[in-house]
């Protein structure tokens, strides 16, 4: 094994803001945390402050996001928040958070990587273990083309292609070669939508605290003039376009295959809850938070 330390944050930080999810106006407090203890979320608004442990064992629901359960309660779209830790090297860490779900931020890591890194990163005594597998794993899910493959090795990479068959959002790839590229290369990335699915997701109440400012929003077909400002009124918004690339004009990509590295980050976020890094070079294929957290368990059934 790898002969590091385990490493905290220094002192506290908290971020607010609103769950994409859920609408929930929150507040997250990252707390130092002893040796050996992961990263774990209390709930202080409930009673008796009960704990999640940020493991696959306690994952509940992959529908638009990794949710969360233990000791009655949940926690919602987790993956931004354990990609943040694990980018910062950061091993051990007590989150309280006051609602269910985390404040979206701007869809990105961003600005929690940058709380972290404001806290300061500390060493602690104990030496930190990374995991290890037999053998070459490869998970696959046929219904929607998931493929994720790790293989052993004496660090660690990560490779990650999306393809949705669009006009707009051409195959792309993304690639990181080393975790210490995490906090400029990967953490910037926002999330995306198709605005065809942005009535969908309204209708199931899937993005109450949702605005455009969070998600870089494709546009895959035609949309006239009314239909555009119907979002935009949804949003609160005075008006929106179309970019000649075909991304809504509220935004522009901080780079060309920045969908690839979002799915890049949500694929290392939902890998930290394997409970310790892992070394291996994984490469998927159109991943997605259902596939990634049942690629985990595939990992845990083949640690050495």
């Amino acid at each position: 094994m790898k002969l590091e330390k385990q490493q905290t944050i220094k002192q506290d930080v908290s971020i607010s803001g609103t769950g994409l999810h859920t609408g929930q106006k929150g507040t997250l407090t990252f707390h130092p945390a002893p040796e050996n203890h992961g990263i774990k979320f209390r709930r202080v608004d409930v009673d008796g402050l009960p704990v999640v442990d940020a493991k696959v064992e306690n994952v509940v629901d992959t529908s638009r996001g990794t949710t969360l359960a233990q000791n009655g309660v949940r926690v919602y779209t987790v993956e931004h928040i354990l990609a943040s830790l694990r980018g910062a090297g950061v091993d051990n860490v007590l989150i309280d958070i006051d609602c269910e779900e985390p404040p979206i931020q701007d869809g990105s890591a961003r600005n929690m990587i940058e709380a972290l890194k404001t806290a300061g990163i500390g060493e602690q005594n104990a030496e930190r273990e990374y995991l290890r597998i037999k053998k070459s794993l490869t998970y696959f899910h046929p219904k929607i083309g998931c493929e994720i493959v790790i293989e052993p090795a004496d660090d660690f990479r990560m490779e990650v292609s999306v393809d949705y068959n669009s006009k707009v959002l051409k195959p792309q790839t993304a690639v990181l070669e080393n975790m210490n590229d995490f906090e400029k290369e990967i953490a910037p990335c926002r999330t995306f939508v198709f605005f065809q699915e942005l009535e969908m997701l309204l209708n199931h109440n899937l993005i109450k605290g949702g605005d455009l400012s969070t998600a870089i929003v494709f546009v895959e077909n035609f949309v006239g003039e009314e239909e555009l400002q119907r979002v935009a009124k949804l949003f609160n918004m005075e008006s929106v376009g179309v970019h000649e690339g075909g991304i809504l004009n509220n935004t522009t990509l901080h780079f060309e295959n920045e969908p690839a590295r979002h799915k890049l980050l949500d694929l290392i976020g939902d890998m930290t809850l394997l409970g310790k890094p892992i070394l291996g070079h994984v490469k998927a294929f159109k991943p997605g938070h259902l596939a990634n957290t049942e690629f985990v368990k595939l990992i845990v059934e083949n640690l050495e």
